[in-house]
């Protein structure tokens, strides 16, 4: 049994055909400075059912490459 590597984040784009575009954040802490910086990353995932809009909390989980840029998958919609 495989743990799954799941993420939390917003949905920012859901124009294309089942998959949507989501933005990942963290909070670092500058190395010199010590001063917390946000960074984040938009990953694309799988949407089967296309039932996310635009600004939804999900998460996503790694999956199988389905295409050349889709490595994740829809794991849980929480309005």
């Amino acid at each position: 049994m495989s743990t799954l590597k799941l993420q939390s984040g917003i949905v920012v784009s859901n124009k294309m055909d089942k998959s949507i575009v989501v933005k990942i954040e963290r909070k670092i802490k500058h190395p010199l400075y010590k001063k917390t910086i946000k960074r984040s990353k938009k990953y694309i995932a799988h949407d089967e059912q296309n039932e996310c809009q635009v600004g939804d909390l999900v998460q996503i989980a790694e999956c199988r490459p389905l295409s050349r840029r889709k490595h994740y998958r829809l794991f849980k919609r929480k309005k």
